[in-house]
């Protein structure tokens, strides 16, 4: 039995991304590895509760300080007040976002490294932000025993730019959870079409914060170039996820298309809800500039939606042959993959059933047991 310390605070602060990544990864170790006692420390406020974290071996730890005091105690003031002070013993301390809070000296770390988008793109971000991560997550990296990259390409990136030794790393894919599936249940689909203010109309579907890197100003203009020459004449486009940062260039795209009515801006979706959206859509569409792994395009593949994503960073990886690849940069082939999936209903309904098994490779248990296995192996040293 070790003693195992998880940082929950992505999980209990951010819907979706990160979020997803640290509540989906960490109910399915808790599950898969009952022999373990954890403490799960957080930094509030609390928008999702942790109620997947109600079992006995687990005990949950609030900090002191909220997130932001934390972040400027820990990342800011380097004040070396040791996580060990508030979660009690530990064999393991496992960091699912980027950053290592201080540890007793000798302590073994793991830490998850996402994507390095503030190195490789970082006119898409805040400058403090980049000066914050450029700062902070190297120092991580250095200090973690050993690293989870969300994809070979992340973990490529991770050799390249930061010459981190690649037994360091380790490639640990997200999962699905079973409820994407697809869902035609009739009386749902009303439910959330009327939800959102989402008439009968079909729709392109895209999943992720407003901000640069997820491109919408070019997707935007694709998808009016469909409606105007005629491809998707009744079609809309629905943009799910909360507003981030730069997003004024995205709601500048919606003003100038001249078809602000036919671009919904949702925000967060709950989670019960998203399904039913990717079942409903005629295609997801994902054309991000750089992505550390997409979750949102294997949740919609899940779904049984035909998807059209990027062929840059880890897209390819993940979406493999079950989806249309085009390049991010150019809006002609963004259009031009889409109107192949709008277009052909034999393609769409190919692209659908591969999508369902291509999804059907990553799950939450494998990634826990993988999880376990890189854990087992620290621990025996």
């Amino acid at each position: 039995m070790a003693r195992i310390v998880i940082d929950i605070t992505a999980a209990v602060r951010q819907g979706a991304g990160i979020g997803r990544y640290a509540r989906e990864l960490t109910r399915a170790v808790l599950k898969a590895f009952p022999q373990h006692r954890y403490t799960l420390f957080y930094a509030g406020p609390v928008r999702f509760p942790p109620t997947w974290a109600d079992a006995p071996h687990v005990r949950l730890r609030a900090t002191p300080l909220p997130e932001r005091g934390m972040v400027w105690l820990w990342h800011r003031l380097r004040v070396p007040f040791p996580l060990e002070a508030l979660t009690g013993p530990a064999d393991l301390v496992y960091s699912p976002d980027f950053l290592l809070p201080p540890t007793l000296p000798g302590r073994r770390t793991l830490l998850t490294v996402h994507d390095l988008s503030f190195e490789i793109m970082p006119e898409t971000l805040p400058e403090p932000l980049v000066a914050y991560l450029r700062r902070n997550v190297p120092r991580a990296v250095r200090r973690a025993t050993h690293i989870l990259a969300d994809s070979e390409s992340t973990r490529r990136d991770l050799i390249r730019l930061w010459g981190v030794s690649p037994e360091r790393i380790t490639v640990l894919y997200s999962g699905v959870d079973p409820r994407f599936r697809p869902i035609e249940d009739p009386e749902e689909q009303a439910r959330v079409r009327a939800r959102y203010g989402l008439g009968s109309w079909p729709f392109l579907l895209t999943v992720g914060t407003v901000q640069p890197r997820k491109n919408y100003p070019r997707l935007i203009e694709a998808f009016v170039a469909l409606v105007r020459e005629g491809v998707f004449p009744e079609g809309h486009l629905v943009i799910v996820g909360e507003e981030g940062w730069k997003a004024e260039s995205t709601f500048e795209a919606i003003r100038r298309s001249g078809m602000a009515e036919r671009i919904h801006r949702l925000g967060f979706v709950a989670d019960e809800d998203l399904p039913v959206l990717y079942s409903m859509a005629t295609a997801f569409v994902l054309v991000s500039r750089y992505e550390g792994f997409g979750l949102p395009a294997l949740e919609a593949m899940a779904c049984g939606a035909p998807v059209v994503v990027s062929r840059t960073s880890s897209l390819p990886e993940v979406v493999g042959e079950a989806g249309v690849q085009v390049d991010p940069e150019s809006v002609e082939e963004i259009a031009r993959g889409l109107r192949v999936v709008l277009t052909d209903p034999e393609r769409r309904s190919a692209l659908r059933a591969a999508g369902l098994e291509r999804a059907r490779q990553f799950t939450w248990e494998a990634a826990a047991r993988r999880w376990g296995e890189i854990v087992e192996a620290l621990l025996a040293h």
